[in-house]
């Protein structure tokens, strides 16, 4: 059950703003009303809330403005906005640039309470959802140091949301995504916020071991079950009793030992290889792949019985490029992770470097971003890593484009370079804020009066 905490509700219809307010003061709540956008934003400036509720209709600044300005300077507090007939597409629309909900009028009150709630529950899971701790690493199974997860983009942001509604749950859940997405980070938050948290969290990478030796590692053996079995030895299933049984990539399991897995999910029971002992399965699975499972399905290498008895809670990782808005994040997070570990402070990307973040491609995802940190701090012997510093092989291109950006340059006009030069400054800041005029502002250390000017002088609208 989430802790209670304040509440800021945005009306202008006084008599909705009394109802509010009482249904959630009963509920516990500490709730401030206002009844304008530009006092919603200034309220937030001035207090800590749990949930802001804004009608998207109201005078001096409307909501929809509101949510900008105050997703610019606390883009991890959930705002729910309200919405009357025919606004649902615009409430949509705020919610992919990071709103957390939108409740059409009229609406019951109980519905209100129970989306507050979750609001303020999926806030801490993304503030804070950490998969392990010193406490719960000896409780896992090959797991060492502390990961979290991270990102604000709104992609990732449902991604948050699927593990607080699943997390709770029995169901079995199949995540999907490319390699590098982060597949096992979200299987550890899964189990590390569920009532198993203080159960093994065990995890097979189905890939990584030979066909003939995974049923054994699965369900274990009996001495003497084969060649080689010297002795009783337990499976994963058995060890991740009670707890979480991560079955990564899932899509290279043959079609065999497939059979014998979805017997497991239907039954929940199993024998050891060799062995007529039943045992039983009180092991909640997660399983993920790299893999199109319904092609698989299709080229018969892929059972559809068990897909759907894995696909209950289905969960897709989006790659990273198009999390365009959380790769400076990540970067800086490996960087201060990184930076600790190695004993060096005060390390930091030059522009370039964070210029050249933004252009690549990152095949390999997330692990490919962290892997570069890691190369650049390595090999930077300075307080500011340098394009020089990172992997050449995936650079090199994009080191040539600057390169002759630069010499063209070069060949121009002071004016034209520094209008150059400012006019897709601002055209990145506006896509990494996703347009939000506010918080680009404040990237360019420049007031909104002043970008919007500049935006009309370039007409970059």
């Amino acid at each position: 059950m989430p802790g209670r905490g304040s509440i800021l509700v945005a009306d202008d219809e006084e008599s909705l703003r009394l109802v509010l307010e009482a249904a959630l003061m009963k509920a516990g709540f500490d709730v401030d009303t206002v009844d304008n956008g530009a006092d919603a934003v200034r309220k937030i400036q001035e207090k800590n809330y749990e949930v802001a509720l804004l009608d998207i209709r109201m005078p001096k600044l409307d909501g929809l403005e509101a949510f900008y300005q105050i997703h610019g300077l606390l883009p991890d507090l959930p705002v729910i906005l309200m919405t009357a007939f025919g606004s649902a597409e615009v409430a949509v629309e705020a919610m992919k640039r990071g709103a957390f909900d939108y409740l059409p009028k009229p609406f019951n009150l109980e519905e209100v309470k129970i989306l507050v709630e979750r609001a303020i529950h999926m806030r801490v899971l993304a503030q804070e959802v950490e998969y392990l701790t010193l406490e719960v690493q000896t409780l896992s199974v090959g797991v060492n140091g502390l990961c979290k997860l991270v990102g604000t983009s709104p992609k990732v942001q449902e991604v948050y949301k699927s593990i607080g509604r699943v997390a709770e749950t029995k169901a079995t859940v199949l995540l999907t995504g490319e390699s590098g997405t982060g597949k096992g980070l979200v299987a550890k938050s899964i189990h590390y916020n569920s009532d198993r948290w203080e159960k093994p969290f065990v995890q097979v990478n189905c890939g990584a071991i030979p066909e003939g030796l995974l049923e054994s590692e699965l369900f274990g053996h009996e001495k003497g079950a084969f060649t080689g079995a010297v002795s009783q030895r337990m499976g994963k299933f058995e060890l991740a009793e009670g707890g979480t049984l991560f079955l990564d990539e899932i899509g290279e399991m043959s079609l065999a030992l497939q059979v014998k897995l979805l017997r497991v999910l239907q039954e929940k029971q199993f024998e050891r290889v060799g062995g007529s002992q039943t045992f039983s399965a009180n092991v909640r699975v997660i399983a993920a792949t790299n893999r199109d499972l319904s092609k698989e399905i299709a080229e018969n290498r892929f059972r559809s019985d068990l897909y759907y008895r894995l696909n209950v809670i289905p969960v897709h990782l989006p790659p990273l490029r198009e999390r365009g808005g959380d790769i400076r994040l990540l970067a800086e997070y490996f960087l201060r992770r990184f930076s600790l570990e190695m004993g060096r402070v005060k390390i930091a990307f030059s522009p370039e470097v964070l210029e050249l973040f933004m252009q690549y491609a990152w095949p390999g995802n997330v692990r490919e971003l962290e892997n570069a940190v890691e190369h650049a701090l390595i090999m930077s012997n300075s307080a500011i890593i340098l394009p020089e510093n990172l992997p050449a092989n995936l650079f090199e291109e994009e080191v040539g484009e600057i390169q002759a950006s630069q010499d063209t340059y070069l060949a121009q006009p002071l004016r034209e370079i520094l209008a150059f030069t400012e006019k897709a400054s601002i055209a990145q800041a506006l896509e990494r804020t996703n347009g939000n005029r506010a918080q680009a502002a404040r990237l360019l250390q420049i007031s909104r009066r002043a970008l919007i000017y500049k935006i009309q002088e370039y007409q970059l609208v």
